[in-house]
């Protein structure tokens, strides 16, 4: 387990009592969040979350706003990562066979139902993809997910109506 230590031993300074409270009490949570959204290397991308968080931390308006800030990181650092591992596909073909290397968690995933779930969920759009796993995966509210994916109460409304019935028709169809 990735540890407050481990990061100051790599030469990232302390985060001191609230941000370490963070890390531990959030930390594997933020990990099935980037695995959720597609990240081949969701722990890397939390911690860089918490690094981004410990330099700016002084900067944050709200302090407890801090988790929300974490999620919106790790939404867009799994973002940029798949941004960029698009672009190396397309110059390299043969990186694509390496990157599709499932998760530790997607291995841990025994219900033959949950697995359709997704499969299915993988292949919706990118926002559909997010908000789903916000809203009922880490049971945000409409309005944190909103923060969080910084767009409008709306937009996550139809973007979860349309990705529900989306998956609804898809694990409706016969196999």
């Amino acid at each position: 387990m990735t540890t407050a230590a481990d990061l100051e031993s790599a030469g990232v300074p302390p985060f001191g009592d609230p941000c370490e409270e963070l890390f531990d009490g959030h930390f594997w949570g933020l990990v099935r969040l980037a695995s959720l959204l597609g990240a081949d290397d969701p722990e890397d991308v939390v911690q860089e979350a918490f690094v981004r968080l410990h330099r700016k931390g002084h900067a944050l308006r709200d302090p407890d706003a801090a988790l929300a800030y974490l999620r919106s990181t790790v939404c867009n650092l799994n973002r940029n990562r798949l941004r960029h591992l698009r672009m190396a596909r397309r110059h390299h073909r043969h990186l694509a066979a390496e990157t599709e290397i499932s998760s530790a968690e997607s291995s841990v995933v025994h219900n033959e139902s949950v697995r359709e779930l997704l499969a299915a969920l993988t292949r919706l759009p990118r926002r559909q993809r997010e908000v789903i796993v916000l809203r009922y995966w880490l049971d945000l509210t409409e309005r944190e997910t909103a923060e969080t994916l910084n767009v409008a109460l709306g937009t996550v409304k139809a973007h979860a109506a349309r990705a529900i019935a989306t998956l609804n028709t898809r694990l409706k169809e016969p196999k």
